[in-house]
């Protein structure tokens, strides 16, 4: 797949050969489910809590004799039946993270790119960088382009006017090509990659790596 490699005024810079084993795969849903799933349970924080029968401040004096009362028989206001009680069951400190192979999070993440070239959401940036840090003059080059939800990938490092420049706007994400993840590439519209981003994904993917 040939991919014209555009500049952030609108013009044409070249072109671009895609890699058929990193963007011309047939996407997988059941991969790119188990990786999204995977990532937003490994960034939960887990501190939801409620407090325990042990943590509730209430005498443990027996309130109502054994029998005779009427009523059931309760020893103190500590259970979840009484105002202020403890809850049953409730949640507690804990981590939701849970385990994905590394063979499947580097699989899943080829599929999600190959989803955005098929379906023609992909575009590579010759550079991503500015020569001052202006929100206004990135938004006005991204609506040139067309872009509104867009996630832009650099290489290594990102131009730090670059990313002080989309840190205001919304639906406007910078990431290193380290940073790369299935869960951002699916929510934005469209995929930006810069050409140093596009050689280190094609080295690091490349086929019989995975």
């Amino acid at each position: 797949m040939k991919l014209d490699v555009v500049t952030l005024g609108g013009d044409t810079a070249g072109s671009v050969e895609l890699t058929e084993a990193v963007f011309g795969l047939e996407p997988r849903r059941d991969l790119l489910h188990r990786y999204v799933t995977w990532q937003l349970a490994k960034s939960r924080a887990g501190t939801h809590k409620i407090k325990t029968r042990s943590e509730v401040s209430y005498s443990t004096r027996k309130i109502v004799r054994q029998k005779g009362s009427g009523g059931a028989r309760h020893g103190d206001r500590k259970v979840s039946q009484f105002r202020g009680g403890a809850k049953a069951h409730g949640p507690v400190l804990r981590s939701h993270a849970h385990d994905l192979p590394k063979r499947l999070r580097r699989l899943a993440l080829r599929h999600a790119l190959s989803a955005k070239a098929g379906a023609q959401e992909l575009s590579v940036l010759d550079a991503a960088a500015l020569a001052e840090a202006k929100t206004k003059v990135l938004k006005g080059a991204l609506d040139r382009l067309g872009w509104t939800s867009v996630l832009i990938v650099d290489g290594s490092e990102t131009d730090r006017n670059f990313a002080l420049a989309a840190r205001n706007l919304p639906q406007v994400d910078v990431l290193p090509v380290a940073g790369l993840n299935v869960y951002d590439i699916l929510r934005s519209s469209r995929l930006v990659l810069t050409k140093s981003a596009l050689a280190e994904i094609e080295a690091r993917f490349a086929e019989g790596s995975a």
